[in-house]
């Protein structure tokens, strides 16, 4: 999945944007409000990481910007202040969570997964589609009980898949999903990694749409052929 941070500590900035890629997101790191506005005008994030107190413009003015526009990307805060009226005010402003510095990457992380399956309308741990089954905190999947081998990429197409099963998604789509700005990206790489986790599901799970771009479909044992 991927998503926006802004945070202008640069040391905690590359920490947890690190952190957050080694998890298997794509992450776009920022460190000013305003940067942060226009790259969420101008770009789809499954979420969006916002410190509260960023230069030229606040998280919390950038959420309510989001929020007048009716851009509904799911929202967390980062904030020294913990004091009640400030986090109603945080909440009240459109952000959905909110997180008390200091940051620890795995509440961090725990805390956009939550977001993320509400965003999804699936709260629970575990998504389940036919035999497969994603884990998302532990970033690995099994198909009838077995667990697979993906890797980082592989699992993160997986997961982009799976959060729409039967609905397409173009190659541009998918390139978005999985790489953040300055990232090199193959102009074969989403067929790359296609191949490699059809040959580790089967190939009958991901179909080709031509023309339009890949979808995840469960395996019924009838006919290949997507639907009209």
């Amino acid at each position: 999945m991927r998503l926006l941070l802004a945070e202008d500590d640069h040391a905690l900035g590359l920490a947890l944007a690190d952190g957050l890629r080694h998890l298997g997101h794509a992450v776009d790191w920022i460190e000013d409000g305003r940067h942060a506005a226009q790259a969420l005008e101008d770009t789809r994030y499954a979420a969006a990481v916002l410190d509260w107190n960023l230069p030229r413009m606040s998280g919390v003015e950038v959420v309510r910007g989001m929020r007048r526009r009716g851009d509904r990307t799911p929202v967390l805060l980062l904030t020294a202040r913990d004091a009640l009226d400030d986090r109603v005010l945080g909440l009240d402003s459109g952000a959905d969570d909110y997180v008390v510095k200091p940051v620890h990457l795995d509440e961090l992380a725990a805390r956009v997964r939550a977001l993320l399956r509400r965003a999804e309308g699936n709260p629970a741990p575990l998504q389940r589609i036919g035999a497969l089954e994603l884990d998302p905190g532990a970033r690995s999947a099994r198909l009838d009980g077995s667990p697979l081998d993906l890797s980082a990429r592989e699992y993160a197409l997986l997961e982009a898949l799976a959060a729409r099963p039967g609905h397409a998604l173009s190659r541009e789509q998918l390139e978005e999903a999985l790489y953040g700005w300055g990232e090199e990206v193959a102009s074969n790489a989403i067929e790359v990694h296609v191949h490699h986790l059809r040959r580790k599901l089967g190939a009958d799970w991901i179909r080709t749409l031509r023309g339009i771009g890949y979808a995840l479909y469960p395996p019924t044992g009838k006919s290949d052929e997507a639907p009209a």
